[in-house]
């Protein structure tokens, strides 16, 4: 399978020598540059609870954050239900020895979290070392992966999370990237990765207090939250730091801060997936109540759009296509060559034409989803709420290839790591492959 060039590079920065497959590091949410892609052609097909499962590790608490690989090790965040302690855990990828379990922070009065959220659904980001994560507000530590011992931390951010905190961390060679989008605040922030102090902090620009699409001031909380996690891309030759918020999709200048571009989407809130990049467009679901796909080619600083409106004659920047169909709410959308796949919240998966938003297929999977789709060689993988993969086959025709069940269900992302699945359930952790 051809990939678009943007994905082949971001796969190269952590392919080991040898063959593809080989690569063991799935270092964010999502894996390299938040693709969801592996170039593995031996991932598995089939499984079930007593075959193909190399081991099980039971996981305390009640967390939703996907697991990210790198070398031998598996990190993971969990919370106890009642959010009063929030711990990360390590796991030997060979074995599924747990390596490492601590609690990290204890808040003696959280924050309300939505039943469906939990007080660990953020995913770690890992490299050579040490390892970010990330509770949201209450707490955001770097660890020594050899040691477990906390390198620095913070406490000091502020943010009403609303119904939980779900936004993910970021790395590049030099900082780390967070989005703050609560019902109080909403800002976007880049920590020193190695001492986790404030390289800068940029406010949303659009004001949550704006009046609702009916005219009337906004609800409390869900049209000013969002649990979106960003991405860094390099387009029209600018690196930017693409990030999306309760009312809009931004770019960033991701050594200042500076807001690039945006496209303001008011009838719509609660962004809560990772773009999507390639092909020169951006691609990302605008979120909960009206949602749409949109498909946007970025233009010169300082541009702003409606995502409802033409784009102005003579515009560099434009909304190339949207789609209402088939639209996610919290599970991101997968592109592919020149193919854009996406599992919605209701079980149903569409294949659009990257460049021309056409639908090629759209069909009934079933179950519900939160995980968002991977892809490994020419195979989908789709995890449901009851804890069945689906596997798809990644073309222009809809194929189902496989369908396999594990006892508990999912709300965390798989990670691809060599020719294994890493999947987290509510309740366990496994590694599927030989």
């Amino acid at each position: 399978m051809k990939l678009p060039v943007s994905l082949s590079l971001c796969l190269l920065a952590v392919t080991l020598p040898g063959n593809a497959a080989e690569n063991l590091n799935w270092p964010e949410f999502r894996g390299p540059g938040g693709s969801g892609y592996s170039s593995s052609t031996q991932m598995p097909l089939t499984w079930s609870e007593t075959n193909g499962v190399a081991w099980k590790t039971p996981i305390h608490g009640r967390a939703w954050s996907s697991p990210v690989v790198w070398n031998d090790q598996i990190w993971i965040t969990t919370a106890t239900e009642d959010g009063q302690q929030l711990s990360a855990v390590a796991v030997h990828r060979e074995t599924g020895k747990v390596l490492h379990d601590r609690v990290l922070f204890t808040v003696e009065k959280p924050q309300f979290a939505h039943k469906f959220n939990s007080y660990g659904s953020p995913t770690p980001a890992v490299e050579e070392g040490r390892v970010y994560l990330t509770f949201g507000s209450p707490g955001i530590a770097c660890l020594d992966t050899k040691t477990g011992g906390t390198l620095w931390e913070r406490r000091d951010f502020v943010c009403n999370h609303y119904r939980g905190a779900g936004s993910s961390p970021i790395l590049d060679a030099e900082r780390l990237y967070l989005n703050f989008d609560g019902s109080d605040r909403q800002y976007v922030v880049a920590l020193d990765k190695k001492t986790g102090r404030t390289v800068w902090e940029t406010p949303r620009s659009i004001d949550f207090k704006d009046l609702g699409p009916d005219g009337k001031p906004e609800a409390e909380g869900d049209w000013r939250k969002a649990y979106a996690t960003g991405t860094l891309a390099r387009l029209n030759g600018v690196e930017q730091l693409l990030s999306q918020g309760a009312k809009a999709m931004y770019s960033y200048d991701p050594r200042t801060g500076a807001e690039l571009w945006r496209v303001e989407e008011r009838t719509s809130h609660s962004g809560g997936t990772r773009p999507a990049v390639g092909l020169g467009l951006v691609f990302v679901p605008t979120g909960w109540s009206q949602g749409q796909v949109l498909a946007i080619r970025p233009g010169k600083s300082g541009e702003v759009l409606d995502a409802n409106e033409p784009t102005p004659a003579g515009s560099p920047m434009e909304i190339v296509w949207r789609s209402k169909r088939g639209v996610p709410k919290k599970p991101a959308l997968l592109l592919l060559n020149e193919l854009l796949f996406a599992i919605d919240d209701s079980g149903i998966a569409t294949c659009w034409d990257a460049k021309t938003g056409t639908v090629i297929w759209n069909e009934r999977v079933g179950g519900n989803y939160s995980a968002s789709p991977v892809a490994a060689g020419e195979r989908i993988y789709v995890c449901s709420e009851e804890g069945k993969t689906t596997v798809l086959a990644a073309s222009r025709t809809f194929a189902k290839l496989a369908e396999n069940q594990l006892e508990d269900g999912f709300m965390a992302t798989p990670a691809l790591s060599g020719d294994s699945l890493i999947l987290r359930t509510k309740s366990a952790l496994y590694r599927i492959g030989r």
